[in-house]
């Protein structure tokens, strides 16, 4: 029996839910998207290597934080998943929690991109260091740093796993997937001129 070696990021699954065809030009056919050109993408990183760099024994006392991990490469072969999670919280309940820092300004919801990213790394978390993970949490850089916090339940979980399991018959055996519903994405699609709608 052959052995599946895919293992996808969180970033994919952002990629798969704005546009599954992301996923067959990208990992599949192996088309670079060359996302270092995205201002917005490199705003995003900057953000990210600043609060890296400060604060680094910081504890989150408002949300009873213990311990913390900063900048964690973690990976699942049972999920076929891996990513590197912003911050580890360790909190005094005995759960654990992911944080991800996002370069976006909060409206008042979180979107399903960010919350199933938040979904893999508890998992991931869960896995690798055998907490309980229950919620996670999203702060919002262009909002003063809003933290918002993000229950994570199993029907959470189990539609993360169906989206890798669509991810991964594209990777795998190179299924062609329907573009997105929303066509106003394609005008800004960097594979517009490959894709046959």
């Amino acid at each position: 029996m052959e052995t599946l070696t895919v293992s996808i990021t969180p970033s994919e699954v952002i990629e798969y839910l704005y546009c599954p065809r992301f996923i067959y030009f990208m990992l599949y056919l192996k088309i670079p998207q060359n996302e270092e050109q995205r201002y917005k993408v490199q705003l995003g990183r900057v953000v990210h290597q600043e609060k890296n760099s400060t604060n680094k024994r910081y504890l989150r006392k408002d949300i009873d934080v213990a311990e913390r991990i900063i900048e964690q490469r973690l990976s699942s072969e049972t999920y076929h998943i891996h990513g590197i999670v912003d911050e580890i919280l360790f909190l005094k309940d005995g759960t654990a929690a992911p944080l991800d820092y996002k370069f976006a300004e909060y409206s008042g919801k979180v979107y399903n991109t960010y919350k199933y990213q938040l979904v893999m790394y508890g998992m991931l978390i869960e896995e690798n260091f055998e907490k309980p993970v229950q919620k996670g949490y999203i702060v919002y850089a262009r909002s003063k740093n809003k933290l918002v916090e993000v229950a994570i339940s199993k029907e959470d979980r189990d539609n993360v796993l169906r989206v890798i399991s669509k991810i991964i018959k594209i990777v795998d055996k190179g299924y062609y997937p329907e573009p997105t519903q929303y066509r106003t994405r394609c005008d800004d699609c960097c594979y517009r001129n490959v894709c046959v709608k």
